[in-house]
């Protein structure tokens, strides 16, 4: 699983550092735009046939890990 995360990159050269895929100018980002609007990962990797179904579950990873952290409520 760990090795998923290893696909997202972080190059301050590529796309301003965000979170990008395999060094690529596709952002994490742009990839969950996609499947928030609805597109299945089918769609997506078919729009972008450089992406690979692991790249999908990478960013699903990514933004799973990211967003699970505690909140302090004041």
């Amino acid at each position: 699983m760990s090795d998923l995360l290893d696909r997202i990159t972080m190059d301050p050269s590529v796309a301003g550092g965000r979170p990008c895929i395999r060094g690529m100018r596709i952002r994490v980002s742009d990839v969950l735009d996609l499947l928030a609007a609805g597109a299945s990962q089918e769609e997506v990797l078919r729009d972008y046939s450089y992406l690979e179904a692991d790249d999908v579950r990478a960013v699903l990873r990514y933004a799973a890990r990211r967003l699970n952290h505690p909140t302090i409520a004041a």
